[in-house]
């Protein structure tokens, strides 16, 4: 069995296993907007983690939002989640969508037999 160099190492992109979606309140978008939407919000963000769509969920620390770990495939599959949720659909929420995967730099060690 042959194991790959480190120039080869570097150059596989990682297998996704999942997106991260940093979520952060949208300029001028006031607590009294976000907290009418919240118990909607809340009950349909409990239903995916229940489904198996949402891993794992944390608040910001700075206050302004959240992250969520989804189980999704690519970045179209959670933007399509995500987008269906009443903060989205009320347009109260910025998104950043972060592809994640293995880290890369373990395979280094499996590049020395």
């Amino acid at each position: 069995m042959s194991h790959p160099t480190p120039a080869q190492a570097q150059a596989v992109s990682p297998a996704t296993t999942g997106v991260m979606i940093i979520l952060t309140v949208k300029a001028g978008v006031t607590r009294e907007q976000v907290m009418t939407v919240m118990p909607a919000e809340i009950q349909q963000t409990v239903l995916l983690y229940l489904s198996g769509k949402i891993r794992e969920w944390y608040s910001r620390g700075d206050g302004r939002g959240a992250i969520f770990l989804l189980d999704s495939r690519d970045v179209a599959e959670a933007q399509a989640i995500m987008e269906d949720l009443p903060l989205a659909r009320q347009n109260l929420m910025d998104h950043e969508y972060i592809t994640i995967g293995p880290l890369l730099p373990l395979r280094l060690l499996m590049a020395n037999p």
